[in-house]
């Protein structure tokens, strides 16, 4: 199949969030299943010269926006058996930031209708167009519209998938003349959402399959407390619902072969893994103790990820023997609050409030346990990645949270990491306080070390999964 996936940013070229790391290895995972695969992308300034100077220039036409009559250069470049197209315009591309600004929806809009009008310029009609968030929710409607008139874009089927349902596109209403949409799509069943457009709703509506990123997000999202206001719509449309869970690429995240960490290890010998957790120690100045259990966390700093939580039972959490190292930015109050507490309990608690991929790499490899405490997680990679080094996780369980981690059971020494359900901190401080107790059980711990580390969270079986989803609406 010829498969044309969209998303606004993708590893390793520009990268803010997950959607990145998703967009940067399914495609590549879909192409080692001998299908087709190409991706379209902004042409951001901010994407790193090394790639961009080896972009090849393929030509240029123009879509027009109300009055404006925009210019869109075509980039390519190959990598992985993949086919990444760039979408050139320095007026909507050269920001300071890929995200948050003024005029994010015609930014937005302008990408939208240049990813389809690229089908028709490079004449290849793909059999699906894979659509990603908000940013890109407008292109299956795009394609349903474009196919009235065009037989170029007939039978061609569209994916969408929603990776953060918080996110969504909202913009006033007046856009929709920089859309070039009729009104016909401005109703209760289109994209009208009170007296704006929601991008996210129009590609949940238009859209030929719906998927989220795991199977437990895809029920949560029925409903109001996670739906964020658009589970009415989402009830509408849910015999086109689908999860997948997403997997993580096991090229990038190998502990047998990663450079960014101090020493390397597998499932079949992991004694190293101590001596990156002394690394580590020393990295984030705490003392150089191989017998207290180190808990990481690498996260934004916001209220979905359960920083709450932590807030509220920390004095408690500090008095167990344990360390803890936490790393990521956000909102002002969490970063108050680390710093605070790190302040207070220096010897226990280290807070790194920045970002730094090596950094993350040596939390996940250093670590003995992860925490993931999330009111709402879609799916989650760290988890996934926290796994692939050995390092046991403690997780809320909600979505993709839930379809990933198996709570551990020691009586019969199944399972993966620890899990607590409600969103009750003191249930979270029970969770850790079991994941302590079977750390000073060296032979059950070192077990599910080996568990973990043998585990297959790769984009193996969720690529074909995606594929099977695509045959089936396409009749292939």
């Amino acid at each position: 199949m010829k498969i044309f996936y969209i998303a606004a940013e993708a590893s390793p070229f520009i990268k803010t969030g997950g959607l990145a790391d998703v967009a940067g290895s399914l495609p590549k995972a879909l192409a080692k299943n001998d299908q087709e695969v190409s991706v379209v992308l902004p042409l951001y300034s901010a994407i790193d010269w090394k790639y961009r100077s080896q972009f090849e220039f393929v030509g240029y036409f123009y879509v027009d926006l109300d009055w404006r009559h925009q210019y869109v250069g075509v980039f390519k470049y190959e990598k992985d058996d993949v086919n990444y197209y760039f979408i050139d315009n320095e007026y909507y591309f050269a920001r300071n930031s890929l995200y948050g600004e003024i005029d994010d929806g015609e930014r937005f809009i302008f990408f939208n209708r240049a990813v389809v009008g690229l089908l028709k310029y490079l004449d290849i009609k793909p059999d699906i167009v894979h659509a990603n968030d908000w940013h890109t929710g407008l292109i299956p409607l795009y394609l349903k519209d474009y196919s009235k008139g065009d037989s170029f874009y007939k039978d061609i089927k569209s994916v969408y998938t929603i990776h953060n349902i918080k996110y969504q596109g909202i913009f006033k209403s007046d856009i929709l003349s920089i859309a070039g949409l009729g009104g016909q799509y401005y109703n209760e069943e289109g994209i009208k959402y009170y007296d704006c457009i929601n991008m996210m709703k129009a590609g949940i509506v238009y859209c030929d399959l719906l998927t989220t990123v795991s199977h437990t997000y895809a029920q949560e999202i029925r409903y109001s407390f996670f739906g964020q206001g658009l589970d009415g719509i989402i009830r509408k449309h849910q015999h086109k619902l689908k999860g997948i869970i997403n997997g993580i690429d096991y090229d990038i995240f190998n502990p047998k072969t990663d450079k960014t960490i101090d020493y390397n290890y597998d499932a079949k010998d992991f004694s190293q893994k101590k001596k990156n957790k002394a690394e580590l120690q020393r990295l984030f100045h705490l003392p150089e103790n191989p017998d207290v259990p180190l808990i990481g966390m690498v996260t934004r700093l916001v209220d979905l990820k359960g920083i709450d939580l932590l807030d509220y039972v920390m004095d408690e959490l500090m008095n167990e023997d344990i360390q803890l190292v936490v790393l990521g930015t956000g909102e002002n109050n969490y970063e108050d609050m680390l710093k605070y507490y790190s302040y207070r309990y220096k010897n226990k608690l280290a807070a790194g409030i920045y970002f730094d991929e090596a950094h993350s790499k040596k939390i996940y490899a250093g670590a003995d346990f992860f925490l993931m405490p999330s009111v709402a997680e879609p799916c989650g990679i760290s988890q996934l990645i926290a796994m692939r080094y050995g390092t046991i996780p403690i997780v809320r369980e909600t979505g993709g949270l839930s379809d990933t981690v198996i709570p551990y059971n020691k009586y019969t020494n199944e399972g993966t990491g620890f899990g607590f359900k409600t969103i009750n901190a003191h249930e979270m401080l029970y969770a850790i306080k079991k994941a302590i107790k079977l750390y000073q059980d060296k032979d059950s711990f070192n077990k599910l070390i080996k568990r973990d580390l043998e585990l297959d969270n790769s984009w193996n079986k969720s690529s074909i999964e995606y594929l099977e989803e695509y045959k089936r609406i396409t009749n292939g």
